[in-house]
């Protein structure tokens, strides 16, 4: 996919699958994970690369990267995550049992928000990456209109009123809980650990969903966390 496609019309098509998440999670997790291996095939030949998905989930995106010739490496510390039963590992992010400069791609989608110590999850996935090799991180940050997940937007009025709210409404608790499994990142969190890794060249800081003219939001302090949606980076170890 080249930068000319990457315009309004790949935004809205992300936006319309994202609306049915619960509802057609193959439609949502299927276009996500193949827009993933496209933005990737722009930096590196996908056919023959060591992958390894940190915070592995959805069986899609196992089918999409394997489907460009790549050995997909599922992780997660869910034994009970769909594409970790198929050849994947069972461990936590913050301790990946893998050699350095073990794989040739890292790649982590909606992760970093729902770890308690994200910046060292993103130094492990740099950890194992061979040199040349890329580390492909994206996130959902708080201030976000969905930074509160199925609780948004009323996390913009506090997380734990918002969980509140949704228990009201739906007889139950939400899944990602405040402070436990869902924590408040910000997108100058990301560009603040990114710039300051002595071992890696950013290739790519942007908002993931928006057009790419929208990687502009990113200098604007406040605006840039209330309008990014997604933060995407793309990382080369040196």
């Amino acid at each position: 996919m080249s930068s000319a496609n990457r315009g309004v019309g790949r935004s809205v098509r992300l936006f319309s699958s994202f609306l049915v998440e619960q509802t057609d999670p193959t439609r949502f997790y299927g276009t996500l994970a193949q827009d993933s291996v496209e933005l990737l095939s722009e930096w590196t030949d996908l056919n023959g690369q060591v992958v390894l998905d940190v915070g592995a989930g959805p069986r899609e995106f196992a089918d999409a990267f394997r489907a460009t010739g790549a050995r997909y490496v599922p992780v997660d510390h869910d034994p009970g995550v769909a594409s970790v039963g198929d050849g994947g590992l069972v461990a936590t992010a913050a301790a990946l049992p893998l050699a350095d400069q073990s794989v040739d791609l890292v790649f982590s989608s909606n992760l970093w928000e729902h770890v308690r110590e994200p910046e060292q999850v993103a130094d492990e996935m740099v950890r194992v990456v061979r040199p040349g090799g890329l580390v492909f991180l994206s996130y959902t940050n708080w201030l976000s209109p969905w930074g509160g997940h199925e609780t948004s937007p009323w996390h913009w009025l506090g997380g734990e009123r918002a969980a509140r709210r949704y228990e009201r409404k739906h007889g139950h608790p939400p899944k990602n809980t405040v402070d436990q499994t869902l924590f408040r990142v910000s997108v100058a969190q990301g560009l603040r650990w990114a710039r300051s890794q002595p071992d890696v060249d950013v290739l790519v800081a942007r908002p993931r969903y928006l057009p790419d003219r929208a990687e502009h939001l990113l200098r604007v302090p406040g605006l840039r966390e209330l309008l990014t949606w997604n933060l995407l980076l793309i990382l080369r170890r040196r």
